[in-house]
């Protein structure tokens, strides 16, 4: 059943000792709703045949139709993408395997919402993003000068394999290309201000605050990220609210 699924993922990450707290973890209802097969994928353990499964069937308990999307399957990757019907939200969920492993080694999920202004509504941007990926031996077993450095690295490396991944995808469906530059881009403004200040990485793996950080256009941010076993986990928000105090998550479509 998908609801058992979803704690089942959710109660690895505990166990592996990744426990994002519950005001990092909480999602409107819509988002839950569209990152379903994002939670639904546990990797190392889902297959291409598990994702596509999840994508396309009803639900077990509801029966209802999975949320409507573009799919996209190239040879190591499966994407599905929508649009809400007032075209101002756009996500994806993107899973990805290695070339030599038949099973889940990369997860992620994109939603950006963005409310135009009216009587009733001020402006909003929002953006959520995260991602669960299977690292390389490399990137773990490297030889940093301090955990700060270490930290930087994954970090570096959870963007260049988003790149690689969303590029692969973008030649099928140009609104991920879309979503994947907001990605890089936010992500690359992180990098900036770690490079500037690298003692920042702590607040990073803060799971109670996170890292605070500006983007340029989608105002205030926060970034958290794990690492447990050979599995890093990263999580970002950003809202022009983040700072007010309001709950990012409170307004619905």
């Amino acid at each position: 059943m998908r609801v058992a699924k979803i704690l089942a993922v959710l109660g690895c990450c505990v166990l592996c000792g990744c426990s994002v707290p519950e005001e990092w973890d909480v999602e409107s209802p819509g988002d839950r709703t569209l990152s379903a097969a994002y939670h639904e994928t546990t990797l190392k353990e889902s297959t291409s045949a598990d994702v596509l499964a999840i994508i396309t069937e009803p639900d077990e308990e509801t029966q209802e139709e999975p949320e409507e999307g573009l799919v996209s399957q190239t040879k190591n990757i499966i994407a599905l993408q929508g649009t809400n019907k007032k075209g101002y939200k756009m996500w994806f969920n993107l899973i990805a395997f290695d070339e030599n492993e038949t099973t889940a080694s990369r997860k992620s999920f994109f939603v950006i919402d963005e409310k135009t202004e009216s009587l009733l509504v001020w402006p909003r941007k929002r953006l959520v993003f995260k991602t669960e990926m299977v690292l390389d031996s490399k990137v773990l077993n490297e030889p940093y000068a301090n955990e700060d450095a270490r930290q930087i690295a994954i970090l570096k490396q959870v963007s260049e394999n988003m790149r690689k991944d969303i590029a692969e995808v973008a030649e099928d469906n140009k609104k991920v290309g879309i979503c994947g530059m907001l990605i890089n881009q936010t992500l690359g403004t992180v990098l900036l201000q770690l490079d500037e200040s690298p003692v920042l990485t702590s607040r990073m793996n803060d799971l109670d605050s996170g890292l605070k950080f500006d983007h340029l256009t989608l105002g205030g941010g926060k970034i958290v990220m794990c690492v447990y076993d050979d599995i890093v986990c990263v999580k970002v928000k950003l809202d022009n609210y983040i700072w007010s105090g309001e709950d990012p998550f409170a307004l619905e479509e």
